[in-house]
């Protein structure tokens, strides 16, 4: 275990056997059923965070509810894989400036589609997208909290991410890290981070969601964990944009907002936070 594990716990103000949890929502902006429910979750349920996707349809909506609610605590999903066939995205910039990240129809490339995306990206047109994905938060006159990513299937110490810790740090922000290797090298730099590997819901039987949840916070270790979410609305909306998929949104959702999951937390004694903690102590780095 290395020298720093733990370290979280300890800049954060925290005993070294305290169990820490963030569940951020990703997807924020996507479409309105992922909105509604975020926003419900946020509401009444468990939900400390959530990440807003820019180059998405509803994000003016999910803007509009931040601005309007600034004690929320939410990053920004930093977006450049699309994900269905009818249901597309692409960059905010002009398409012209950015050609590896878009296909022939000019839109980002779809999931299935990310080794030929990440084989041929130009990381400086990348990073061009995802400083205008921030500029456009900020220029609404919101105050994110940290960044993660969306859907990139990433393991810490590549090009991308060490390009999403450089932004991370110029522009006062945290950072969602993944793979332990990459974990133990951001603490290196004496910065808070999730101690383990987070947790992606689209990674779990939607049919045992509900239970796996329970026993998921029932083993949770000391130190600093995180769970990427994804609720959604089981509705017509939702079944046309992700016919397969929708259902498991629903489940997240279902669970945030459950009397179980806060008898759990509240059984277990895990403490719920958002980035907004961790991003103070990254801004003094």
């Amino acid at each position: 275990m290395p020298a720093h594990f733990g370290q979280a716990n300890q800049l954060l103000g925290y005993p070294p056997e305290a169990r820490l949890l963030i569940i951020n929502a990703d997807d924020f902006g996507m479409c309105h059923a992922v909105n509604t429910a975020i926003i419900q979750a946020w509401q009444n349920g468990i939900l400390q965070s959530a990440t807003l996707m820019i180059p998405c349809p509803w994000a003016g909506h999910a803007m509009r509810f931040l601005v309007e609610h600034p004690e929320i605590a939410f990053g920004v999903h930093l977006t450049a894989i699309s994900d269905w066939a009818d249901y597309r995205w692409g960059p905010i910039v002009p398409r012209e400036k950015v050609p590896t990240l878009v296909n022939e129809a000019g839109t980002f490339y779809n999931f299935e589609q990310m080794s030929v995306f990440l084989a041929q990206l130009n990381l400086a047109e990348l990073e061009l997208e995802f400083r205008a994905q921030i500029e456009r938060v900020l220029a609404a006159g919101l105050q994110p909290t940290h960044l993660d990513w969306h859907s990139l299937r990433l393991t810490g110490g590549d090009a991308v991410s060490e390009l999403m810790f450089g932004l991370a740090q110029e522009y006062g922000l945290a950072l969602r890290v993944r793979g332990q290797s990459w974990i133990n090298t951001v603490q290196s730099h004496g910065l808070p981070t999730n101690d383990h590997d987070f947790l992606d819901s689209y990674l779990l039987d939607p049919t045992t969601k509900s239970a796996r949840f329970v026993e998921l916070l029932q083993m949770l270790p000391p130190g600093l964990s995180e769970w990427a979410i994804h609720p959604g609305l089981d509705n017509a909306e939702l079944q046309a944009i992700d016919p397969g998929g929708s259902h498991n949104r629903q489940g997240d959702f279902d669970f945030l907002t459950s009397a179980q999951a806060q008898t759990a937390i509240a059984e277990e004694g895990i403490i719920l936070l958002n980035y907004r903690a961790l991003q103070n102590v990254w801004r003094k780095q």
